[in-house]
């Protein structure tokens, strides 16, 4: 092609371009004026809701969206993204009806914030805790709706704070969240070089370390009770690296010195919202509870027993000592099903009758992942 045939041919690869990006911006409009329509509808469910005292959340009728989207986007659009997408546009509509506050444990940035926004998008307001207790406290004590706690890593198990505050206090699992852990390593300046000690919560120290050994054998760590502190920290003091979510950066307007610190790939989390009432059936759902065995041999195969002979699948299964009872333990279970499920509610009700304690602790939507 000559430069005379170029230089004609770049007008009209400009109309072109101008053509597409005018269709896009009206596409954008008629999304926009979408949104608004659907904003609308929500808002006056809630109305609707409201006069006769109807939950305002309906965990089955989100599922059957979810479902309705995947089968006609037939994998064309990237379904996480189109999961993320709608999330936060059905809370958006959801919050319309009623403004929802979330406690996590805090300071902002902490693994617990990005999974809250996960959960509930940006439009729900974020209360930061300074312990995981006080997430329970806020929760029981009605001064937030909802609170969300990590129960388990897949790599350092079970988070013993939240198992203990379960025993502790009067709330009810609403919900779960699988959220993958990415750890960074980030200070102000960006440079390896700068760090004189290494500071982060007790988990994500222990999940990278091999990494901190292997390129950083010379310098100290330190245990703080969250990412979020140690990100505040290392944004006040240049010597500091912290060991936090990517979240951290923007926050505390720090750099990455290394992306992807963790020593495991598929390191993730499980996070549980905690409320005061359980939701409704979804058809794809968790129930948990919270039991102790009588002082008998067998007491606990017995207990298994039962949940096997209603065809009930065991998740979960761990145990806690009894505080001050040496020698005694409460067990939390996690069982596919909800309560309302005929074979969920004639085996716990059996099983009930075999053990020292029961409390059940709620039938919530499983996570998608």
């Amino acid at each position: 092609m000559s430069n005379n045939d170029e230089q004609a041919s770049e007008p009209s690869q400009r109309k072109a371009l101008l053509k597409i990006r005018h269709r896009i911006d009206r596409i954008d409009q008629e999304i926009l004026a979408l949104l608004k329509e659907r904003l609308g509808c929500a808002k006056e469910i809630g109305r609707l809701k409201s006069k006769d005292d109807m939950p305002k959340w309906d965990p089955k009728r989100e599922r059957q969206i979810f479902e309705r989207l995947h089968k006609s986007n037939a994998g064309l659009f990237p379904e996480q993204s189109l999961d993320s997408i709608f999330q936060e546009i059905i809370t958006t509509c959801r919050l319309s009806q009623k403004k929802i506050e979330v406690a996590y444990l805090g300071p902002e940035a902490t693994f617990s914030n990005l999974a809250a926004v996960e959960y509930f998008g940006h439009s729900a307001r974020y209360r930061p805790m300074e312990t995981i207790e006080d997430v329970f406290i806020e929760t029981e004590r009605e001064r937030v709706h909802y609170g969300i706690v990590p129960v388990e890593n897949s790599i350092e198990g079970a988070v013993t704070s939240t198992l203990d505050s379960f025993m502790k206090y009067n709330v009810k699992i609403c919900g779960e969240l699988n959220l993958d852990i990415r750890h960074h390593l980030v200070n102000q300046s960006g440079d390896i070089n700068d760090i004189k000690k290494v500071v982060s919560h007790s988990q994500p120290l222990a999940q990278c370390r091999q990494w901190l050994k292997k390129n950083l054998p010379e310098i100290k760590t330190q245990t703080v009770f969250s990412t979020g502190q140690a990100s505040m920290m290392a944004a006040e003091d240049p010597t500091l690296a912290a060991i936090a979510s990517s979240m951290a950066v923007k926050t505390y307007h720090l750099h990455t010195v290394v992306k992807g610190i963790e020593d495991y790939s598929g390191n993730a989390t499980r996070f549980l919202l905690i409320g005061l009432k359980s939701p409704n059936r979804s058809g794809y759902d968790k129930t948990s509870l919270l039991v102790g065995m009588l002082d008998r041999p067998g007491a606990l195969h017995k207990s298994l027993s039962i949940l096997a002979d209603h065809d009930i699948n065991l998740t979960r299964i761990e145990s806690r000592p009894l505080k001050g009872e040496a020698g005694k333990y409460l067990f939390f279970l996690d069982m596919e099903g909800h309560m309302e499920d005929d074979n969920i509610m004639k085996g716990c009700k059996q099983l009930k009758r075999s053990c020292s304690s029961y409390v059940w602790l709620g039938s919530y939507p499983r996570s998608k992942t």
